[in-house]
């Protein structure tokens, strides 16, 4: 199967690369990357370089996408066009970008994952049997932190653990929660709390906290790499899938 790399010059983009080119997995070959603007890009004579998403959508079986809000949407209209599969890490997205996205998945393969680490995906599935196994009087406060760079607050990766968390009592998180901590505490709230500085890769835990005790579910990137070689994994997973929207959770079957 050939794998485009949108924005193949960005943190996640390039470990994408490196892991395609290490020959380890098997039966995905590197189509082409793409980037915004190819006359800032250096000599690359190992793999294909491209600054049309339209012309990697063509090389492509499925393209793997890591970049903005703005250009994954521009993403999904051409994999309509094109049927070609897509495996989207974006974050930041909108409840409107979000259904877009269900929409592109009538006519073809999507996998849209926040996190594509193996970790995160069990993480997320405790939280939700936590949860679930929990009385409503538990509190539950969900902490991340990202390196100074990182745009969107809570990460995507803690709104899906939030909502994991809702999921298991039943309920919904809405879109934009709040991380205000001023104030009493509402009951039933799913909190968030943010902490951005350094180079930190990204941590997250959820907090179940009761009377006379607490529960803490915590998972630690130590390294980008997990993300790449959770998305190719995810990638030959997708390789027989028809048209469908599907999460990391189907790759682990959990």
């Amino acid at each position: 199967m050939k794998i485009g790399i949108a924005g193949c010059t960005g943190r996640v983009g390039q470990l994408l690369i490196q892991e395609l080119q290490t020959g380890y997995w098997q039966g995905l070959e590197l189509a082409a990357g793409s980037v915004r603007d190819i006359s800032k890009v250096g000599h690359i004579s190992d793999y294909k370089i491209v600054d049309t998403p339209e012309e990697l959508f063509e090389l492509s079986d499925l393209v793997i996408d890591f970049t903005s809000p703005e250009a994954t949407l521009k993403h999904l209209e051409i994999a309509t066009k094109t049927k070609t599969k897509m495996l989207i890490g974006t974050t930041g997205l909108s409840e409107a970008d979000e259904k877009a996205v269900q929409e592109a998945a009538k006519d073809t393969t999507i996998i849209y994952a926040a996190n594509t680490s193996i970790g995160v995906t069990l993480l997320s599935a405790l939280v939700e049997k936590t949860a679930q196994a929990l009385a409503e009087d538990w509190d539950i406060e969900i902490f991340e932190a990202h390196h100074k760079h990182k745009v969107d607050s809570p990460s995507g990766t803690a709104l899906a653990l939030g909502r994991a968390a809702a999921k298991g009592r039943g309920t919904t998180l809405p879109h934009s929660p709040s991380t205000d901590r001023n104030g009493k505490r509402e009951e039933g709230e799913i909190g968030f709390s943010v902490a951005r500085g350094g180079d930190v890769i990204g941590e997250h835990t959820v907090f179940f906290y009761g009377d006379s005790e607490r529960i803490e579910l915590t998972h630690k990137a130590t390294n980008r790499s997990l993300f790449a070689k959770g998305a190719l994994r995810a990638a030959l997973w997708a390789e027989e899938k028809d048209a469908g929207l599907f999460t990391m959770r189907d790759i682990l079957n959990i």
